[in-house]
């Protein structure tokens, strides 16, 4: 039997998690026949493939595991799982996710009253006091469209060509398919009974450093979408012009031994950088080991951030402020 859903995950090197994600799976309330699994790895690595074996030589819906020959980054993966869906609708979920069992039938459900995308609800849950990048994480549950818990018609996908596969980090990617998507006239829906739960992964210390380099690809997404980035997402934060300004006016004034000059910048340098670290700490763990994290990564992150701001909008001639 043709499934009626094909359900798409990209992986890589994250066993552990792949297990948990599919024996969720396993515990769907849709029938087993109506549904197949295509596993993406990234990695192409033969412990995951004995993985996907495994679980299919244990019956259930039906598995396959397609190798992604060289790193390619998630929207690759996930455009070659769902190329190779046998279904006409395609629901996408992350590895590290635990799909609610009344995720399928959901989803299915609203996606056939006629939307052409649905974008379910997704968990993350978090302690009474959250680390700085475990808050900004759970911000994936607010938004509009994402990855980790939505469904496509094939034929909608194939008609916006895909995921650009120039988004190579799990950053932006998702924006894209909504607005091309919403650009084509498609319609896309809301289910608020397809859940899963996205627990929030353990980060080594600093990690909001890494992550800035990320922010290169919204140069893309404003590149392709301008009226809806702008409609939509937030523009680069005001904050971190007005520290590097004060920054860069500090080292230039004690460049030409302009001591009033640099001093002043250099004070309000000092108070813009300790309110962002405040800021980023209101309501946080205070543990030692978070506040020393978040005084370094304060100083660092207003001038990381604007380089790949610019890098990006160098790399795709794309230039917004």
């Amino acid at each position: 039997m043709t499934p009626e859903v094909s359900v798409v995950i990209p992986t890589y090197r994250r066993p552990d998690c792949l297990q948990r994600c599919l024996a969720a799976l396993r515990q769907q309330d849709l029938e087993l026949d109506r549904f197949e699994v295509l596993i993406a790895d990234d990695a192409a690595e033969d412990s995951t493939r004995r993985l996907v074996e495994t679980h299919s030589a244990q019956g259930g819906a039906q598995l396959r595991y397609i190798p992604i020959l060289g790193t390619h980054g998630p929207a690759a993966a996930r455009n070659a799982g769902w190329r190779a869906a046998r279904a006409d609708i395609v629901a996408f979920t992350d590895d590290d996710c635990i799909p609610d069992p009344r995720w399928l039938r959901a989803g299915l459900a609203e996606i056939q009253r006629g939307a052409d995308a649905v974008a379910g609800k997704v968990v993350m849950p978090l302690s009474e006091r959250p680390t700085d990048y475990e808050r900004d994480a759970a911000g994936l549950a607010t938004s509009e469209f994402v990855t980790a818990n939505c469904f496509c018609r094939r034929s909608a996908l194939a008609l916006v060509g895909g995921f650009d596969e120039r988004f190579t980090a799990a950053w932006r990617e998702d924006s894209d398919l909504q607005f091309s998507l919403l650009e084509r006239g498609r319609r896309i829906g809301r289910a608020g009974d397809a859940v899963v739960v996205h627990p929030v992964r353990e980060a080594r210390w600093g990690v909001s450093l890494a992550q800035q380099r990320k922010s290169q690809f919204n140069a893309l997404l404003y590149k392709k979408h301008p009226a809806l980035y702008r409609q939509r997402l937030p523009p680069f934060p005001r904050d971190y012009y007005l520290i590097d300004a004060a920054l860069a006016v500090a080292a230039a004034a004690a460049i030409v031994r302009g001591t009033t000059a640099a001093m002043l910048a250099a004070g309000a340098w000092g108070i813009l950088t300790g309110w962002l670290c405040l800021k980023r700490m209101r309501h946080n763990s205070r543990s030692p080991r978070h506040v020393a994290e978040m005084l370094l990564t304060s100083i660092l992150i207003p001038p990381l951030s604007l380089y790949w701001h610019f890098r990006g909008m160098w790399r795709f001639r794309a230039f917004f402020a």
